[in-house]
């Protein structure tokens, strides 16, 4: 089957610069949640096209080819071509693994967390950012999903097609499915706390929690 982001690696990519501000906000809240990764073994879970990953040194593991070959020209060791829930991954070997956004392309969430928790060295922390289900963006794209169609400037092009794909997950789906497989110590920030319609206006501060943004990190530790 055809990964979901093939054929829309450029678009995807684009769309992000178009949007600098909001790039910028969620740059801000990646960076809050890996901390101080110095001297540490990182895997991005879904790396795309390597945006975020080109600013630090990881590995990634990416189903679509189109977004991978983009993360390799940015500078990603990018190891494997694949979903996370077909992944051959060492036992033990990551200090941090994070999923940016690709949370919500899983169909199940614990089967792909539990292959991340094998993969994490003990205590080594997961990290989970995404659009949850229940923020103002979660119902404009869940809106957009059943209707096929969306008329505002943040679901334009490339966006609609990546949304009606999305599952969408709520923050307490995804802490249950972390709590079942025994991960621990969790903390929360968030950002995009602005209507959608001005998100791209300024970039926007991290704060801690998680039932108000639009973009959420969930850290937890194996």
């Amino acid at each position: 089957m055809k990964p979901k982001f093939d054929g829309y690696a450029a678009q995807y990519d684009a769309w992000f610069m178009t949007n600098e501000n909001l790039f910028q906000s969620e740059l801000r809240l990646f960076q809050k949640a890996l901390g101080d990764i110095s001297g540490k073994r990182v895997l991005s879970v879904g790396c795309g096209s390597g945006l975020f990953e080109s600013m630090i040194d990881c590995s990634g593991i990416e189903p679509s080819r189109d977004m991978g070959a983009i993360a390799q020209k940015r500078g990603v060791n990018v190891i494997s071509f694949g979903a996370i829930e077909e992944a051959e991954l060492e036992d033990n070997a990551y200090d941090v693994i994070y999923l940016n956004g690709s949370s919500s392309y899983m169909e199940d969430l614990a089967y792909a967390f539990n292959v991340c928790k094998k993969a994490l060295k003990p205590n080594g922390t997961f990290i989970s950012l995404d659009v949850p289900k229940e923020s103002a963006f979660g119902f404009m794209y869940l809106l957009a999903k059943e209707a096929g169609t969306f008329d505002h400037p943040s679901l334009n092009g490339v966006m609609l097609e990546l949304c009606c794909a999305g599952v969408w997950h709520s923050t307490e789906e995804k802490i249950d499915a972390l709590k079942s497989l025994g991960f621990h110590d969790f903390a929360f920030y968030q950002t995009l706390l602005r209507n959608p319609m001005y998100t791209n206006e300024v970039v926007e501060d991290v704060v801690p929690g998680y039932q108000s943004g639009g973009y959420v990190a969930i850290i937890a530790h194996k």
